[in-house]
C-alpha cells in the first residue's frame, strides 16, 4: 500500500474513446476480478478524455486533426499522477501509440496485443477482424495476427459497410443495434472459413458485453481480453470462467 492509501500497482486508463467503451471497460474490471469486498479491486486513475480527435478519421484523412499530443498528454498525464501503467480502451488509437511510449517511462498494455495473442491460441483457420476502416486500414491486428502465425481475414467492402454502420451509426450515435445484421455478418465470416471473429473495436464490445454476443464462442472480444490483462497484471485474479457475468 503507498503512503496515500492506494495499492499498487495503479492503473492509468487513457478513457474517452469513446465514451461508452469506457465505462464498459470499467464495469469489465470490476465484473471479473475475483473480490469479496472493496478492497480487493484494482485502483484506477480514468481519464474521460472525449473530445481527442477522432482516431479514424485521423487513420484516413491526411488533413484530420491529429490525435497524437492529446495521447501523450493525457499518458504523461497520468504518469505524473502516479500510474504505475497504462490501458487504453480504443483499438484505432493503437496506431498512435509509439510517439506515447517514447513520451513516458510506464508500460502501455496493447489492446491490438493481448487481443490478437488470444485469438491465436483459439484458432484453428483464418481470424476475421471486426473494425473501424481506420485500423483495417492501418493493419494493426493483421501485422499482430501474422506475426503469430495465423491469417488475418478482412471483411469485404459490402460486409465492411454493415460493420461501420453498427459502430458509427447505432452504437456511437446512441442508437438501438440493429443485432440480427450483427450476427449474419459473423455468420458471413464464419462461411468464409473463419473459425474465430475478433471484434477489434470498443463500440462493438459494447454491444458484445451488453447484448448477449459474449455467449458466441467464435468471438473475441478485445476489451474483455483487455480488462483481462488488466487484471491479471494488476496483480488480481480473475472470477472462473464458468462464473464470470456474461
Amino acid at each position: 500500500m503507498s503512503a496515500e492509501g492506494w495499492s499498487s500497482p495503479i492503473v492509468g486508463v487513457m478513457g474517452g474513446l469513446g465514451p461508452a467503451a469506457t465505462v464498459s471497460f470499467l464495469d469489465l474490471l470490476v465484473r471479473l476480478t475475483k473480490a469479496d469486498r472493496d478492497q480487493d479491486h484494482i485502483d484506477a486513475i480514468v481519464l474521460q478524455h472525449a473530445t481527442t480527435p477522432d482516431r479514424t478519421a485521423a487513420l484516413l484523412d491526411p488533413t484530420a486533426p491529429d490525435p497524437t499530443p492529446a495521447l501523450v498528454a493525457d499518458a504523461q498525464r497520468l504518469e505524473r499522477m502516479g500510474a504505475d501503467f497504462l490501458v487504453l480502451p480504443c483499438n484505432s488509437a493503437n496506431i498512435f501509440t509509439e510517439p506515447v511510449e517514447r513520451a513516458i517511462g510506464i508500460e502501455l498494455l496493447s489492446i491490438v496485443q493481448e487481443t490478437a495473442r488470444v485469438a491465436l491460441a483459439l484458432a484453428d483457420g483464418p481470424i476475421a477482424v471486426f473494425a473501424t476502416e481506420g485500423t483495417i486500414h492501418a493493419g494493426t491486428y493483421h501485422e499482430a495476427i501474422t506475426r503469430g502465425g495465423g491469417i488475418a481475414w478482412t471483411p469485404p467492402r459490402p460486409l465492411q459497410a454493415t460493420i461501420s454502420a453498427i459502430i458509427y451509426d447505432q452504437v456511437k450515435a446512441g442508437r438501438p443495434v440493429d443485432l440480427a445484421a450483427l450476427h449474419a455478418s459473423i455468420d458471413v465470416a464464419r462461411e468464409a472459413g473463419c473459425s474465430h471473429v475478433i471484434f477489434g473495436c470498443t463500440e462493438l464490445s459494447v454491444v458484445y458485453d451488453r447484448e448477449g454476443l459474449s455467449e458466441r464462442v467464435d468471438v473475441v472480444d478485445s476489451l474483455r481480453t483487455l480488462a483481462e490483462a488488466t487484471i491479471l497484471k494488476a496483480g488480481r485474479a480473475l472470477v472462473e470462467r464458468g462464473t464470470a457475468p456474461a
